[in-house]
């Protein structure tokens, strides 16, 4: 038993069965850990974490469906005690920075979870990030970026991020500015690229600090 008195409850979401298989070994080989529940797809990992409310969701950052990045932020509203670590094939520190952002407090790479992702998952439990070394190392030497201005948007971009700030779904925005909904999820992506807001909290907070209200 750990620290905390009883064991750390974990939902593993992965959209192969077989590597969920072979994390649940890793993981079970663990006296202090517990899976409670596993997923095969985003909508189901929501499902499970509101149904079980675990410490830990290890999420695949590549699922079929819905965007595992962009449920991290809802993931993390709805269940503020769940803390995420990313499992996922993706090394390009972008992909980590995002996931960060977006709310995970884990990034681990499928390739090394051998050895990583038991003292990803109890760091997560303590609320202690944890970041694949190599990624980390390659993050550190990136020069600091810069919070994108208003003039970094596009004029689209502006006005899209507008109509977010002023609750307008994705489907609204599409139909006043005559768009698909394809084209405005394509829009929101690259704002909150720039901005390095992920939720719509942080999209109206970035629209107010710039005066675009």
């Amino acid at each position: 038993m750990n620290d905390r008195g009883r064991k750390i409850s974990i939902v593993l979401a992965d959209d192969h069965r077989v590597v969920r298989a072979g994390l649940r070994l890793l993981l079970d080989t663990e006296p202090d850990f517990e899976v409670v529940a596993e997923a095969g797809d985003v909508p189901e990992s929501l499902r499970k974490v509101t149904a079980f409310h675990p410490d830990v969701l290890i999420l695949d950052l590549s699922m079929p469906g819905e965007s595992s990045l962009k449920a991290i932020p809802a993931i993390r509203s709805s269940e503020p005690g769940t803390q995420i670590v990313v499992l996922t094939m993706q090394n390009d520190p972008t992909f980590a920075r995002d996931a960060l952002r977006a709310g995970a407090i884990g990034y681990v790479l499928k390739e090394a979870a051998d050895g990583e992702l038991v003292q990803a998952v109890r760091h997560a439990a303590d609320g202690v990030t944890y970041l694949n070394p190599m990624l980390g190392a390659r993050l550190a030497a990136e020069p600091a970026e810069r919070p994108a201005a208003p003039d970094m948007l596009s004029a689209r971009e502006v006005e899209v991020l507008r109509l977010i700030a002023q609750g307008h779904t994705n489907n609204e925005i599409a139909a006043r500015l005559y768009l698909s909904v394809r084209t405005i999820e394509s829009h929101r992506a690259h704002i909150q690229r720039k901005t390095g807001r992920m939720t719509r909290a942080d999209l109206v907070a970035y629209a107010q600090q710039h005066e675009l209200l």
